[in-house]
């Protein structure tokens, strides 16, 4: 099995926008080949930054995702809303690291 984490840190006027995208979200990861499941955590302590997790059979199935349709469908809000502040020359209302793992355990 193969996890991807976004860490996604948010200003803290873009947090409800942000939960809210999350939650009315078009599930198109959901119908791609090795999807399995998906988590969205909200920060509760010092670190504020949500995850985002997703779980796939492979790398590859993951990889796949990245690169389809459906990950830019998916996406489409959020890069809208960085578009929009870019444009009215505001920082971005939210940053994203991303790592990877394979999980040895469970």
């Amino acid at each position: 099995m193969f996890v991807a984490i976004n860490y996604i840190t948010c200003r803290d006027s873009y947090r409800e926008r942000f939960e809210e995208l999350m939650t009315s979200r078009k599930g198109a990861i959901d119908k791609m080949d090795g999807f399995r499941r998906m988590q969205v955590l909200r920060p509760n302590g010092e670190d504020q930054s949500y995850l985002i997790m997703s779980e796939w059979d492979d790398e590859a199935s993951f990889k796949a995702w990245t690169k389809s349709e459906a990950f830019i469908e998916g996406h489409k809000r959020g890069f809208a809303d960085l578009e929009q502040a870019r444009k009215r020359g505001e920082e971005d209302p939210m940053t994203s690291r991303f790592c990877t793992y394979e999980v040895i355990a469970r």
